[in-house]
């Protein structure tokens, strides 16, 4: 039965229904993604590996061993390994969906559906990397035989901000680099940039009090310390004022990435 669209119909509420209506295009182009990127190929599985672990080896040669910078109670591969991990995922899911609807034209160009059914699946992908990525971080912990204590069960909590702040970020990447497509060079660089303001390869006990209230506006600081909070509580603790500014922004970046994403949506298969 052909699908009739009428004025309005994927305005308000009916949009979100549109997004639960095609739930099995959201799954397949999720299954595809995972499939592209893993079937018949060592390099995504390897390189999936890669990413952290050279994070993790060049941030603690140089930060841990030449920089000397304190570990804050733990070795610092430890430290280093459990920034890089929420880093890695926020990295990810903002580069995926950043360049899915680019990547998707001729889908977009050729029927309709809630668009956000492209970035949103492009999550999926990344977050079965984080899957796979896991793996280190649990060799590292049995190596240097540290046990998480019961704060880790609020770990998923402080993945879900990352992933939620990916996302928003991503929608207003993807919606951009529609329009913009100097997006796609611009992207790298911001997310190069990020590692490095972010407390990746070293701790927030070294930003100076005053500063932190500034240093939290970044949502990827607050994540982090939670991260490594959740890990390893009984050695490292949490600014939870700092972890709530975090938390607003990526609330503030995620509800005005859908709103612009939903704003420029109807433009997006005469433009792409």
């Amino acid at each position: 039965m052909p699908l009739i669209l009428e004025a309005g119909q994927s305005a308000g509420l009916q949009y979100w229904r549109d997004l639960w209506r095609f739930r099995e295009l959201f799954l397949f182009l999720a299954w595809r993604d995972v499939i592209v990127r893993y079937k018949q190929t060592f390099v995504g599985l390897a390189w999936a590996f890669l990413q952290p672990a050279l994070t993790i080896v060049i941030f603690s040669v140089v930060f841990g061993m030449l920089a000397k910078m304190p570990g804050g109670g733990l070795p610092y591969p430890l430290l280093v390994a459990a920034g890089a991990m929420p880093w890695q995922l926020f990295a990810n899911i903002l580069t995926t969906t950043g360049n899915s609807l680019v990547s998707n034209a001729g889908l977009i160009s050729k029927i309709y559906f809630p668009r956000m059914i492209i970035p949103g699946s492009a999550v999926v992908v990344s977050f079965v990397d984080f899957l796979v990525q896991t793996v280190i971080l649990v060799l590292l912990l049995l190596f240097y035989r540290i046990l998480p204590d019961l704060q880790v069960l609020l770990l998923p909590l402080f993945l879900f901000v990352a992933v939620i702040f990916a996302f928003g970020c991503g929608l207003w990447v993807s919606a951009l680099m529609v329009r913009y497509r100097d997006f796609r060079v611009i992207l790298p660089f911001l997310i190069q940039f990020g590692v490095y303001v972010s407390p990746v390869g070293w701790s927030s006990d070294l930003v100076p009090e005053h500063l932190r209230p500034f240093y939290y506006i970044n949502p990827m600081a607050g994540v982090i310390d939670g991260f490594r909070w959740a890990l390893f509580g009984n050695v490292l603790t949490i600014n939870w004022t700092g972890f709530l500014i975090s938390l607003t922004v990526v609330c503030g970046i995620l509800f005005s990435g859908i709103w612009y994403f939903r704003r420029t949506e109807r433009t997006f298969a005469d433009v792409i």
